[in-house]
């Protein structure tokens, strides 16, 4: 690891202007992924600004939506009354992420900021776009069972390892970005990127600005029939190899309406948009789900060592939606 500056500004508008005074710079919180990074030579920025003094750990009701603070840490929203009564996907999602340890020490804006866990992406000694543009991706003829089945390019084939992102992408979820410039909003589904000509950019957040919230839609009739499933080699400290975060507004046998977003699969949480349509108004049943997770997966596309997710992640689609619907 390099020698690198300190700073931990106590307001919003100096850790943003710290950031903008060097284009080396980068903010930390808990560290949990960035520290990582650091250590293993991946990341050397040259100043870290400690933005943990800020006050954005809020967890609050608003008028139709739930805003959750950047700084919030992972666990106190996992068991936080207001999450766990309106918003129990995003409690699931986050309890099946990491570990506790992690969840203790983790944010909300870091978790969304944190980058792959591709082996090719933290070896130094391969190939990789993300980390080096235009040296190549050592994932696409190498050992990639725990890669990308939609959405890549041939210049990255990673994925985005976040559960809780998952369920805030299905959650229609909105992020609040701050600058020097004022506020700006966009949807939580169009802020991670895919991997396109450029997959060093993770994100659309621009240079100079911060993640400050998160607002989810307050939003009743998801709340009842909600599930998050994880599918992953072991039952703690695990990536997903596929995911499913799955909402239904349920009336009698009907399904009214629909939420779902895959993680494990691509270089970004997910949607399952045609899905969710073809679900508004259909009865409960094992069929509908099957034609759903068919839907699902077109364009899906695996490589040599990641084939078996094109069965995986329609299974997975098809049991969490019995689960969440009562079907037995």
């Amino acid at each position: 690891m390099i020698n690198f500056d300190y700073v931990k500004p106590s307001t919003q508008k100096a850790a943003i202007d710290a950031l903008n005074k060097d284009a080396s710079s980068q903010f930390i919180a808990g560290g949990t992924n960035l520290v990582d990074l650091m250590k293993r030579g991946v990341v050397s920025p040259e100043k870290l600004i400690d933005i943990t003094n800020l006050p954005l750990k809020n967890i609050e009701q608003q008028k139709g939506f739930i805003r959750i603070g950047a700084l919030a840490l992972n666990s106190d929203v996992a068991e936080h009354e207001l999450i766990t009564k309106k918003l129990p996907l995003l409690s699931q999602a986050l309890k099946a992420g990491a570990s506790p340890q992690l969840r203790n020490m983790a944010t909300v804006g870091g978790n969304m900021m944190q980058r792959t866990r591709c082996t090719y992406f933290y070896d130094l000694t391969m190939p990789c776009n993300k980390r080096q543009p235009g040296s190549g991706c050592g994932a696409i003829k190498g050992y990639n069972r725990m890669h990308a089945i939609f959405g890549a390019s041939d210049k990255c084939i990673a994925v985005h390892p976040s559960d809780m992102c998952v369920a805030l992408t299905a959650l229609d979820a909105t992020v609040v970005i701050s600058s020097s410039k004022g506020d700006r909003r966009i949807p939580f589904a169009d802020f991670h990127r895919l991997p396109g000509n450029n997959p060093e950019k993770d994100n659309n957040l621009q240079r100079g600005e911060m993640i400050t919230a998160i607002e989810v839609p307050d939003n009743d009739v998801f709340t009842k029939n909600s599930l998050y499933v994880k599918i992953r080699d072991r039952a703690s400290y695990a990536f997903a190899l596929v995911s499913v975060a799955a909402a239904l507004d349920i009336k009698g046998n009907t399904i009214v309406n629909a939420r779902l977003a895959m993680g494990g699969v691509a270089h970004k949480p997910w949607r399952l948009t045609a899905a969710e349509n073809f679900l508004k108004g259909k009865t409960i049943s094992l069929e509908n789900f099957k034609q759903a997770a068919t839907i699902a997966m077109k364009d899906a596309k695996a490589y040599e060592h990641n084939n078996f997710k094109l069965r995986l992640a329609p299974n997975t689609i098809v049991e969490t939606l019995k689960k969440v619907s009562g079907i037995t």
